[in-house]
């Protein structure tokens, strides 16, 4: 392999891979070492890998070392640019409107919604707070990042006025915190961020009453900003889930800790299950308030908590004196050496191909008209059906549950005239920030019930869940979020309280992932995250509670 000279001093040999070996003098930094590197690319480098750990561009290289660099068409990269984006925004916020205070809410669509507390900005208040965040990146301000004691980090936040992140710092067991300065401005953030404000090329602002939408590039397309796509009714379910958050006096993490540490968690988890109950039966009054209704179908991303969920509302059907059955598309799998494969060459069982729809639409047909038909019952282990299946009917008019990946598609139920099925989306839409700058994105929440569940139930440890994940979620891009504007309603399963409950359970599992794996860079950043929250027992759960699916001690079977 040639050896790359980058300086006449010699001492130390950085590998970077796919690259080639780098002879530096120790303690250059690898915003200063992949400069020349990364203008040669067609992107910039977002941080390095070392050692199965991920380091900012901030980190000084003091001794022989291998890297691999990220770039924003990698998950990691591109919360590192999103995130660095929004520290502009911020910033740019704190010049012009200096006694507002812009809260970083949740993703919607492709874009990052954010909104002023008490205050909703004009089209031109965000034309102006757009021209100021280029004016920065014109600028090309350092980014620096310091190492204070959590002492002066609580000052030095006071005095800005950030009360949440004060609080935020006070449960922290460190006694030292990294924080980021921007001209002046000084924030904290529980990820990485790029080292200089010239490094954002791409970015958009848009006016989304009462907030504002903030764009940047897409890690499959991160040379550019894509048109924004527009989901009201998810935007509809994430204000409703702003309600609840308020309702529980949940603004952020702070004030879950302050209710957990002074002992008032019981009833924070009564009225938050109480929320959930009272959704689910005005959705079942919903159904059963239109006779044409036959099908109800229940989709969603993996570890919504789509079992417990359709549980429930059938219990609430029930109440409401009608008498649904349950058909499972698992069944309707077509045999195993049939599947269609991906593009790797593995089975897809996600595919819809993968589904005997002919046959599974020709049964709801006839039972939606009254008949008995024989559906099949799959054998998992064989990869195919048992030679007899089960005999099921569904009494006159009463709803058929289906649950799965693609009952919010159409063709699933091609047979089927749309005005005899009602579509339910459902995912765990966390109504929590980490404080007003720190979002906890949906996607970690629901990587963390399925690492505890994966564990409890199926036997795989956390290092085969988050190896497992980015194929999880390339299935839930390509069959459930196209279609989840599709659904006549949605039902957020997140749950104030859940992450200080899952913490007990997902941190060991999370710490056997030793830095000798790759998936020790995902596991490292979840354990910092889970920091955050103050553990809480589960003894005050309900056993119908949809966290239960994922902890354990569920009166369903799931």
């Amino acid at each position: 392999m040639a050896i790359n000279s980058y300086s006449q001093d010699l001492p130390i040999t950085v590998n970077i891979k796919d690259i080639g070996d780098y002879l530096v003098k120790p303690g250059i930094t690898a915003a200063d070492l992949v400069k020349d590197i990364a203008s040669a690319g067609p992107y910039p480098v977002m941080a390095i890998i070392k050692g199965n750990t991920l380091y900012d561009l901030h980190h000084v290289l003091n001794q022989n070392c291998e890297l691999e660099l990220v770039y924003p068409s990698s998950e990691a990269g591109m919360r590192i640019y999103r995130r660095t984006a929004a520290f502009l925004l911020i910033k740019a916020c704190r010049e012009l409107y200096p006694d507002k205070t812009l809260a970083i809410k949740h993703s919607l669509s492709n874009g990052l919604y954010c909104e002023f507390i008490g205050y909703q900005p004009s089209r031109q208040d965000i034309i102006t707070l757009e021209k100021r965040m280029q004016g920065i990146i014109t600028d090309d301000l350092p980014i620096n990042k310091l190492t204070v004691s959590k002492e002066e980090a609580c000052n030095i936040f006071a005095r800005q006025g950030q009360m949440d992140k004060v609080k935020l710092l006070e449960f922290r067991d460190k006694g030292h915190v990294h924080i980021y300065e921007l001209d002046g401005f000084y924030e904290y953030f529980y990820g990485y961020m790029l080292p200089s404000t010239g490094m954002l090329s791409q970015f958009r602002l848009l006016n989304y009453p009462p907030g504002l939408i903030l764009q940047t590039p897409e890690k499959d397309e991160p040379g550019k900003v894509v048109k924004y796509l527009p989901q009201p009714k998810l935007s509809q379910v994430f204000y409703e889930a702003k309600k609840w958050a308020e309702m529980l006096d949940t603004p952020h993490v702070a004030a879950l800790n302050d209710i957990i540490t002074s002992g008032r968690a019981g009833d924070l988890i009564r009225v938050n299950e109480a929320l959930h109950e009272k959704k689910i039966a005005y959705i079942a009054d919903r159904i059963c308030a239109d006779p044409n209704i036959r099908l109800v179908l229940i989709s969603g991303p993996s570890s919504s908590g789509k079992t417990t969920f359709a549980q429930r509302l059938l219990i609430q059907l029930r109440v409401n004196g009608r008498r649904p059955v349950s058909v499972s598309l698992d069944d309707y799998f077509i045999d195993r050496d049939s599947t269609p494969r991906d593009e790797n060459g593995d089975f897809d069982f996600e595919a819809l191909e993968a589904l005997k729809l002919d046959l599974f639409n020709d049964h709801l047909l006839r039972l939606i008209q009254g008949e008995e038909v024989e559906t099949p019952s799959y054998n998992f282990k064989a990869g195919c059906c048992e030679v007899m299946g089960r005999r099921t009917r569904v009494p006159a008019g009463e709803p058929i549950i289906i649950e799965g990946i693609h009952g919010l598609n159409e063709h699933l139920t091609w047979s089927i005239p749309r005005e005899q099925k009602f579509k339910i989306y459902i995912s765990a839409l966390t109504q929590l920030n980490v404080d007003y700058s720190n979002r906890i994105p949906t996607t970690d929440s629901r990587l963390l019930r399925r690492i505890v569940r994966d564990s409890r139930t199926r036997g795989y440890n956390a290092r085969a869940t988050l190896n497992r994940w980015s194929s999880v979620r390339r299935g839930e891009e390509k069959n459930i979020f196209p279609f989840q504007e599709n659904a006549d309603v949605m039902f957020n399963s997140s749950l104030v309280y859940e992450l200080s409950v899952l913490r007990p359970y997902a941190e060991p599992l999370l710490r056997e992932i030793g830095p000798n794996y790759s998936e020790h860079v995902e596991a490292k950043r979840l354990l910092k995250f889970l920091s955050y929250f103050q553990p809480l027992d589960s003894k005050d759960i309900p056993p119908n509670s949809i966290i239960r699916e994922f902890v354990g001690g569920s009166c369903f079977d799931v």
